[in-house]
């Protein structure tokens, strides 16, 4: 690990998150009993919510998670040049002299950029059953607008099988969704983001390889056309990219059967973890600084990949990474 300083802290204070965590990750999964009184009070109150209950909850929580992440990691970008890794990799670790800010949009002008996101799945939320885990066919098929009693058989409860909302004119489009009626464990919160975040690293290890063949140069090229990466590219993204990134994320989480808590959750920490990687500094605290050292990509190793564009396809962790370049060596071929 590198060590530095930053502000007042030097590099031993990761110990602190570090251990902080570490700490409440244990006794999640070691005393849930724990937490189970805040689990129930929190998740009572947001399943009698209807803004909760809402079938766009997701998008829209999504979006509003990114509007908050993404400006204080651009403040903070704009305001310490130091910890910009283009300066570091032009200038050396140990120089004084920086780089222009590149150019970056104000929000009025991403009004576009918005649109393209939240439309397609605002047409999706609006029109398909929502599935979750620990909610019955009984309770989907209330939800979409169906007879339970007699149409029952026709909705399959599992994601994979998606099932269009019954439209009429009472009910013109999929506004609700059906929620489970109890909440998950701590232990069953920890589990299900960590295997979550795990399929997700490896489903889009996978994808962003699939995405640096030159037949599908073009769509993502958008995603590396910029002189200096920086917070805004998090969400450069071609719309077929854009998709794929977020139906993935769903993937991994239906999958394993995710509580709809943990989807919750889930985005606070997909959406840190993405603009984390794409902020162009090397923060002492980020995610991959706290991790284990050699478990995570971070900042520094997406940078490189956004430099070189032919190795470090995994976005949150090093393990499928480093593999596939051990393959390559032993067997001779160029990494790309």
């Amino acid at each position: 690990m590198i060590a530095f300083t930053y502000g007042n802290l030097d590099s031993s204070s990761i110990w602190v998150p570090r251990s902080v965590i570490l700490l409440f990750l244990a006794s999640s999964i070691a005393a849930p009993d724990f937490y189970q009184p805040a689990l129930d009070f929190l998740y009572t109150s947001l399943r009698h919510s209807s803004v909760y209950a809402a079938s766009t909850f997701e998008t829209w929580w999504t979006v509003l998670i990114y509007a908050i992440v993404e400006p204080l990691y651009v403040y903070r970008f704009a305001r310490n040049p130091h910890l910009r890794l283009a300066n570091r990799h032009e200038n050396g670790s140990n120089s004084t002299s920086s780089k222009p800010i590149p150019k970056m949009q104000r929000p009025k002008n991403r009004i576009v950029e918005g649109l393209t996101y939240i439309i397609p799945l605002l047409l999706l939320d609006l029109t398909l059953i929502k599935k979750y885990g620990g909610v019955s066919t009984h309770e989907m098929a209330l939800s979409g607008n169906y007879d339970p009693t007699s149409l029952t058989k026709t909705i399959h409860g599992t994601f994979l099988a998606p099932t269009l909302h019954n439209f009429t004119l009472s009910s013109p489009l999929q506004a609700q969704r059906a929620l489970p009626t109890a909440p998950p464990t701590s232990r069953e919160l920890v589990f299900q983001l960590a295997a979550s975040l795990f399929i997700y690293d490896t489903l889009f290890f996978g994808f962003h390889h699939i995405l640096h063949h030159p037949f599908f140069a073009k769509v993502h090229s958008h995603h590396h056309n910029h002189q200096e990466i920086h917070p805004q590219i998090t969400n450069k993204l071609d719309i077929f990219e854009r998709l794929g990134l977020v139906l993935l994320a769903n993937f991994s989480l239906n999958i394993i059967g995710s509580h709809v808590l943990t989807r919750t959750v889930f985005v606070v920490l997909f959406v840190w973890m993405l603009v984390d990687i794409h902020s162009g500094m090397d923060l002492q605290w980020g995610y991959d600084k706290i991790l284990p050292e050699g478990w995570a990509s971070g900042s520094k190793r997406h940078s490189m990949h956004h430099r070189v564009g032919n190795k470090y396809y995994e976005p949150f962790f090093n393990w499928w990474d480093d593999a596939y370049e051990w393959v390559c060596k032993r067997e001779g071929k160029k990494v790309n």
